[in-house]
């Protein structure tokens, strides 16, 4: 049995923005219970030169919609990247999951050949769907979500291997 380019991008960014929900929930309970004004954890960053705690959010919520659109040939709906909150990130990936979940296997199955080109500060750079997902946006949104989960983590926030994997299955 082979594996179709819908079923290792869609579900997979799903858990993955899902899995980033529920560690962003558990970053907002700390705060609260701790008495800690949510803004020390959203602003916060691993290092100086990196980006911090929504930057991350953004990026893996931007890398899954524009993942999706270019592998079905469509345009992605562009957010406008002004979510500060714990609950208005979390509203961006509900938006964002609900985006994906529009989408269909007859939609992408067969984008393996599909010519890409994503526009870089360092100028355009082509990809076929298929080493676009594998070579970009898997090792992109990963990269986001594990930087967030670092983030909340080196920060004091109780989180675990588990609530990154989420729900095993």
């Amino acid at each position: 049995m082979s594996i179709t380019m819908y079923q290792a991008s869609v579900p997979v960014l799903v858990r993955g923005l899902t899995n980033l929900q529920a560690i962003l929930g558990k970053a907002q309970a700390h705060a609260a219970e701790k008495q800690i004004d949510p803004s020390v954890f959203t602003n916060a960053r691993l290092a100086p030169d990196m980006l911090p705690l929504t930057r991350q959010v953004y990026i893996a919520s931007d890398t899954a919609k524009g993942c999706a659109a270019r592998l079905a040939g469509v345009e992605a709906p562009k957010y406008e990247d002004v979510e500060q909150t714990f609950d208005e990130l979390h509203a961006r990936l509900q938006k964002t999951i609900d985006y994906l979940k529009e989408f269909n296997a007859e939609q992408i199955d067969g984008a393996e050949q599909r010519s890409i080109t994503l526009k870089m500060r360092t100028g355009p750079i082509e990809f076929t769907g298929l080493s676009y997902l594998l070579g970009f946006v898997l090792p992109n949104f990963y990269f986001h979500v594990t930087t967030a989960y670092d983030i909340l983590r080196h920060n004091g926030v109780e989180l675990g291997k588990l609530d990154y994997l989420g729900g095993i299955k």
